[in-house]
């Protein structure tokens, strides 16, 4: 599933019903639905290629989306892990006050 993509020399993002949006109208509840999507399913991207997108405004939130969504992608593995074992903590801690 593509969650960023470069068309008509505009950063786009896909938003919650599955149509690409301009990057520079993203939400904070759209971060955390792309978020939400690469902790869930495989994801693509379109490489950010600076002269792919002439609207300067697009190439800064592409550009800075781009990077912290692919370096989520790619250390998904390692963020799950975190998750569960602090989960795993909190579930013994309070198993034993329910015991």
């Amino acid at each position: 599933m593509k969650l960023l993509k470069i068309d008509n020399d505009l950063g786009h993002f896909l938003d919650k019903d599955g149509e690409f949006q301009p990057i520079d109208r993203i939400t904070k509840e759209d971060l955390l639905n792309l978020v939400n999507s690469i902790l869930s399913k495989e994801v693509d991207f379109d490489e950010y290629v600076e002269e792919k997108i002439k609207n300067q405004a697009h190439q800064i939130v592409y550009k800075s989306i781009h990077g912290k969504l692919r370096d989520l992608r790619d250390r998904k593995q390692e963020f799950i892990d975190e998750s569960e074992r602090a989960y795993l903590s909190d579930y013994e801690k309070y198993k034993d006050k329910i015991s």
